[in-house]
């Protein structure tokens, strides 16, 4: 009870932080005041995040090693998500991308007190295994927000061909603009996922005790670095945008899942046994 109650004050937190966007932000009619996130907003959120953030690292760490799982794979991912959005938020104002999000990180928050059974990583004393976890974690967080923003844009563009504007999609930037954050995130992803998946070829050994070998993980790694690197030529030496862009984004973001968490799911829920 007490480890469904530590997941549950961030879940909670952030479901009514998107039940507030949404009636705040997405419904509200054009004409209401625009404005970014507001003092108390920020602070709520917050205080999700370190909330979410201390029951991440309860499950993490214990005295035997680092535990890790599918569940605790997309918690951890939608934790840095929000960070970044938290940080990136006092730059940029990205009024729907909140309402988005939110939903998602609740859910995912909510996922370790359910699926509690997770595996002891290996290696963990290695400076290489650790470099390559944090690598990886950085970039599915940042393609996990990637994903959310191609949405929104998906969206909002939809909305303004509809003549049906929100305050949420009147306040957002340009959809120029929007698209060049997207790339930005996409191109700063992509350099952590060519890290990621150049340093497990290369320190195979080293970092898993076993020669590099092509399994599921490995092969979907691969195509998802193919189509967001082709999507990044493409944009640069044709100008890829809009719905190519889009359809583009999701399908390298859904190969990415495939890669780790679809397959730690297949095996912890499905299977019931370690991958």
């Amino acid at each position: 009870m007490a480890a469904i109650l530590l997941h549950l004050l961030p879940a909670s937190l952030y479901a009514l932080l998107g039940v507030h966007f949404w009636h705040s932000r997405w419904l509200a009619p054009t004409k209401a005041p625009r404005q970014g996130l507001l003092p108390w907003e920020r602070l709520v959120m917050l205080g999700a995040l370190v909330a979410h953030g201390f029951a991440l690292h309860s499950v993490f760490f214990s005295g035997t090693g680092i535990h890790f799982g599918f569940s605790v794979a997309l918690s951890l991912m939608l934790w840095l998500a929000m960070l970044f959005y938290w940080i990136e938020s006092l730059y940029a104002r990205l009024e729907g991308l909140q309402t988005l999000a939110m939903p998602a990180a609740a859910v995912c928050a909510l996922l370790p007190a359910f699926f509690p059974d997770q595996h002891l990583l290996a290696n963990t004393s290695s400076p290489l295994f650790r470099a390559h976890f944090v690598v990886a974690m950085l970039a599915y967080s940042l393609f996990t927000l990637a994903a959310l923003h191609a949405t929104l844009m998906a969206v909002a563009e939809r909305r303004l061909h509809g003549a049906r504007l929100t305050r949420a999609f009147a306040s957002l930037p340009p959809l120029l603009t929007m698209e060049t954050l997207l790339f930005r995130l996409i191109g700063i992803a992509f350099v952590l996922l060519t890290l990621t998946v150049g340093s497990g070829i290369l320190f195979s050994e080293a970092l898993f005790g076993k020669a590099f070998r092509f399994d599921h993980k490995t092969v979907f790694a691969i195509i998802s670095w193919i189509l967001f690197g082709s999507l990044l030529v493409g944009r640069h030496a044709w100008g890829w945008r809009g719905k190519k862009a889009l359809y583009w984004t999701l399908a390298g973001f859904a190969a990415l899942m495939l890669a780790y968490v679809g397959s730690r799911f297949v095996a912890e829920v499905l299977l019931a046994r370690p991958a």
